[in-house]
């Protein structure tokens, strides 16, 4: 065997348009040869997600879901975005998520936003 003299290479991900709320959705690899649509820039503290919600990045950039209970307090995760999804019908599974939820809604309306609103032609006297 020679000498690897390269980093190895990662799986790159991609992003894709959720059908459902239009926001953006990062398609990733699972070791399963199969892909998975996560949450971008969302990497709760694992011990905070259900055991089979929970998709930790391996070092190659592929994702597993990571059931170990009680996680390590300190290992973060990546969730689904269909469960931050604010289009489709979901129970709620814990507290943030609803928040996430929520602010994914208010995301979506301010960027489908046409027109900012103009400012008011008179300003109310401060005092």
């Amino acid at each position: 065997m020679g000498v690897f003299r390269e980093r190895p290479r990662r799986l790159r991900s991609e992003q894709l348009r959720c059908p459902y709320c239009g926001l953006p959705q990062d398609r990733v690899a699972t070791l399963d040869q199969d892909w998975v649509l996560l949450e971008p820039d969302m990497e709760p503290l694992a011990h905070t997600v259900p055991a089979e919600q929970r998709w930790i990045v391996l070092s190659d950039g592929r994702v597993t879901v990571y059931g170990v209970c009680p996680p390590d307090p300190f290992q973060r995760c990546r969730i689904e975005h269909r469960l931050a999804c604010s289009e489709q019908l979901l129970p709620d599974l814990w507290p943030w998520l609803t928040s996430l939820r929520g602010e994914n809604a208010r995301r979506m309306t301010r960027l489908s936003a046409v027109e900012p609103s103009e400012p008011p032609t008179q300003w109310l006297d401060a005092g």
